[in-house]
């Protein structure tokens, strides 16, 4: 009698094998044809757009409820208050700030015809950036912005000065 070795098998062995080579076989041919995909598809189409135009910024001089906290005098300063209103739908930062022609007295002074007066504008751009909300207005006070020549007429006292200026704002 003649007797065999048998090497002892675990189940499944084979199968187990077979599946693992089937999952790699899958992932790898996968992530080529994902990779192929990628790099071969082209496409075409078309957009616009259009750009909305931004209203205009005003600037208005002093209105009820804004309070001057310093006075003109001969060879002084003061403040320059100005109301800035922005009646965009988005913000506006203002950018800044330049004067735009002569400065004149009221009509209650008509002797104060040479007033004297100048405006120093704010160095540009504006530091730190001032911006109004949409659809509001703000007060700005320019401190020391506007000075009188000691050389002012007399005519020129009490009087209300118009400082006319321009205000540079962006989006």
């Amino acid at each position: 009698m003649t007797a065999t070795a048998r090497t002892p098998r675990t189940p499944n062995t084979g199968r187990l094998a077979r599946t693992a080579a089937a999952t790699v076989a899958l992932c790898i041919l996968g992530g080529a044809g994902t990779a192929y995909a990628y790099w071969a598809t082209s496409g075409t189409g078309s957009g616009s757009a259009t750009n909305g135009t931004m209203q205009t910024v005003t600037v208005d001089a002093l209105i009820p409820g804004d309070t001057l906290q310093t006075s003109l005098a001969p060879g002084g300063t003061a403040d320059v208050i100005l109301r800035a209103t922005n009646p965009n739908s988005h913000a506006v930062t203002i950018y800044g700030i330049a004067g735009n022609g002569a400065v004149t007295a009221d009509a209650a002074h008509p002797g104060c015809a040479t007033t004297g007066v100048t405006f120093t504008p704010p160095p540009i751009p504006l530091s730190p950036p001032i911006t109004i909300q949409a659809n509001s207005s703000i007060p700005l006070t320019l401190q020391g912005a506007a000075s009188m020549s000691a050389a002012s007429p007399s005519a020129c006292q009490g009087a209300q000065f118009t400082v006319p200026v321009t205000m540079e704002v962006r989006k």
